[in-house]
Parts: structure tokens; C-alpha cells; sequence
């Protein structure tokens, strides 16, 4: 369901839409509290209808809430208003690394200054089991202060944000453009793994990582080949 600008969820208000899906839809906020910019998720009906689905999201959105470091983009708050349940994060400046790559490929000391930023960002979220499930160039926001890994979402059916860059500034990756996981070419990895009966762990983002690597350096998507 589209939302207008001044609806009211919680002490959040609606500004404009940033981006709508498959996967719901996103959109910039202001929290009236704090007086902050935010970017809220409406999160699928599916998920808010099923019971089991809603009780995961709500265990696991309190581990990445727990997540505290300086490339992870911040989940502030969840919440449920008549029926409509959202995610409020944080509204990063930058654009995305998808974005950056259609110029070419990265600088040499560049790819190594976000490389580090991006497996130091996914090693504390492993060490707190929490997994991206996600990491791709369109979920990596580029700052004035580095790298920010973006959408650590709770499970594969709750995937959040954009992957565009939007004139507002506040980055978050785009269901309309990747609502079925794709990105630039890129097969997604945990699809892949899921595929094949397999869970989703660490392994599929260190294989995911691979690849952004990969991309920051050849300016193109590795081949999709099986993802072990």
C-alpha cells in the first residue's frame, strides 16, 4: 500500500516515496522525537500475516539492532500500525557502489580502503550471527567516510531498501530495480545456495564478497557460475 506524504507511523512521518517493489516499499521519513531524517521500510503483508514469519523477523531485527559499527547502516526501530508493519533505518549520504561501478572500475587504493571496510563491517556481523544474505554493489553505500554495508535484513523474505541513489541522499537499495536479487547482472548467492537445499550462512556472503571484490576491480560481474 502507497503511503502519502504527512501519513503518521508511530512518531515517524511520512516525507516522499523513496523507491516500491516486489518487496514492499521505502520511504524517507521524519522521526518527530529526535528531529532526524530516516528511511522507513513497509514491510510485505506476507510477512506481517504470518505469525512464524513476523516472530523470526522480530528475534532477529533485535540482533541486527545490536550490531554497533562504523560501515554497518543502522536499524533504529520496528514497529506495527493497523496492520503495517516497517522497519526504520537510517538515511545514509552517498551514493551506492553500483552506482560508482558504471563509471569503471576502482582505483587500486580505493578497492583496498572499502575492501577492508566491507570484511571488517561483515566479520562483526558473522561474530554476532547476523548474515547479510544480500552483499552486492547496489547494498554497499559509499560515504564521505568510507564504505557502509547496507540491508543486514532478518531473513530472505524480509530484504529492505534500494539500490539506486535517489537526489535526497538517503541510501538504500531499490526493490523496484532488484526485487528479485539481481543486481547489474549479479546471481544471487543465496538464492543460489537455498537452491540446492543448502542453508544460508557466512559462506554465502564471503562467496558474495568474492565477487564485489571482483567488480571493484575489473569494473564487470564475475561470470555466474555455481556458487559452492
Amino acid at each position: 500500500m502507497a503511503l502519502t506524504s504527512g501519513t503518521r507511523l508511530g512518531p515517524y512521518e511520512i516525507l516522499a516515496p523513496l523507491g516500491a517493489g516486489g518487496m514492499g516499499e521505502v520511504y524517507r521519513a521524519r522521526d518527530t522525537r529526535l528531529e532526524r531524517k530516516v528511511a522507513i521500510k513497509i514491510l510485505p503483508s506476507h510477512l506481517s500475516e504470518n505469525p512464524i514469519l513476523r516472530q523470526r523477523f522480530e528475534r532477529e531485527a533485535k540482533a541486527i539492532s545490536s550490531l554497533n559499527h562504523p560501515h554497518i547502516c543502522v536499524l533504529y526501530d520496528i514497529g506495527n500500525q493497523d496492520g503495517i508493519q516497517f522497519l526504520v533505518m537510517e538515511c545514509v549520504e552517498g551514493e551506492t557502489l553500483a552506482k560508482r561501478l558504471e563509471k569503471g572500475p576502482l582505483p587500486l587504493e580505493q578497492m583496498l580502503k572499502y575492501g577492508t571496510q566491507i570484511a571488517d563491517a561483515l566479520d562483526k556481523a558473522h561474530r554476532t550471527g547476523v548474515v547479510h544474505r544480500d552483499l552486492k554493489p547496489g547494498n554497499v553505500i559509499l560515504t564521505g567516510s568510507g564504505a557502509q554495508a547496507a540491508r543486514f535484513w532478518v531473513s530472505e523474505s524480509c530484504a529492505a531498501t534500494r539500490g539506486g541513489r535517489h537526489a535526497d541522499g538517503c541510501g538504500h537499495a531499490n526493490d523496484s530495480s532488484h526485487a528479485a536479487g539481481h543486481d547489474r547482472g549479479h546471481f544471487p548467492i543465496h538464492v543460489a545456495r537455498a537452491g540446492r537445499g543448502k542453508d544460508v550462512d557466512a559462506r554465502s556472503d564471503i562467496f558474495s564478497f568474492g565477487a564485489v571484490l571482483y567488480e571493484m576491480v575489473t569494473g564487470s560481474a564475475p561470470s555466474q557460475g555455481r556458487a559452492s
